[in-house]
């Protein structure tokens, strides 16, 4: 029987030191009622895999984008991006939900939990949909990740009971249901108090600890004693980025 508690490591196949994320020129358009618009003009970057790592910015900037694209979630216009190895932007609809499913969590700033769903059946959706783990091993592994979130006594709860902190606890819970190498969160302090919000990002940066890979949109501009590297958008171009970073095309 597989082990439904909380794996030591979150690499998923993606080594530490090497690339997790790969996006080369991308750009990303919108046709509106007012005439196209450039979200995302040209960028490159390199993320290594076991980095925490905040993209930051003024809003409209292209900071969402770009994390919903690196999530399957939209497709570029053109450009390239890789994520564990796979190259996402080559990837047929009926595919990108599978690879999603098994390879990226995601954690938003509204938690987005189920409400008639209890805490723990909100952990496992991920797996009941990509079959990871048998049917009678899943509510295991979710009180397993419920119990490393802090909030195992929460499992049997409606998300309407808990706290903000105990929802966005649960919210990374399931983010991890699957394993995921890879967790992309969206402004995942935004709606939470300064303290609750330190412990979040102190969780991010265990996790990295113990090899995941994590990319961060924040408008939170004193995170730079949890992150690894801090990656800056301007008008939908790279402004400002780490070592790591392969920079901007024209």
């Amino acid at each position: 029987m597989r082990d439904t508690t909380l794996p030591a490591s979150g690499t998923g196949g993606v080594d530490p030191g090497t690339q997790a994320i790969r996006v080369r020129g991308i750009v990303k358009e919108y046709n509106l009622s007012s005439g196209a618009f450039t979200a995302l003009a040209g960028v490159d970057l390199d993320i290594e895999a076991g980095e925490f790592v905040a993209i930051v910015g003024r809003s409209g900037s292209g900071k969402t984008t770009l994390l919903n694209l690196l999530a399957g979630i939209d497709r570029p216009t053109s450009g390239e991006i890789s994520v564990a190895g796979t190259a996402v932007h080559a990837l047929r609809e009926a595919e990108l939900a599978a690879w999603r499913g098994r390879t990226v969590g995601l954690v938003f700033q509204f938690f987005q939990l189920l409400p008639t769903l209890t805490v723990a059946e909100n952990v496992m959706i991920p797996m009941d949909f990509c079959r990871t783990f048998p049917a009678g091993e899943r509510r295991g592994r979710a009180l397993a990740l419920l119990e490393r979130m802090g909030i195992a006594e929460q499992a049997d709860k409606l998300p309407s009971a808990l706290s903000g902190g105990q929802q966005q606890r649960a919210a990374i819970a399931r983010a991890l249901a699957n394993d995921p190498p890879i967790l992309l969160a969206d402004e995942p302090t935004g709606n939470l108090d300064s303290q609750t919000g330190d412990a979040m990002l102190q969780l991010f940066t265990d996790l990295t600890a113990e090899g995941r890979t994590i990319v961060m949109v924040t408008h939170e501009r004193d995170v730079s004693r949890y992150i690894s590297r801090e990656i800056t958008l301007a008008d939908g171009r790279v402004a400002g980025a780490g070592a790591s970073a392969a920079g901007v095309t024209a």
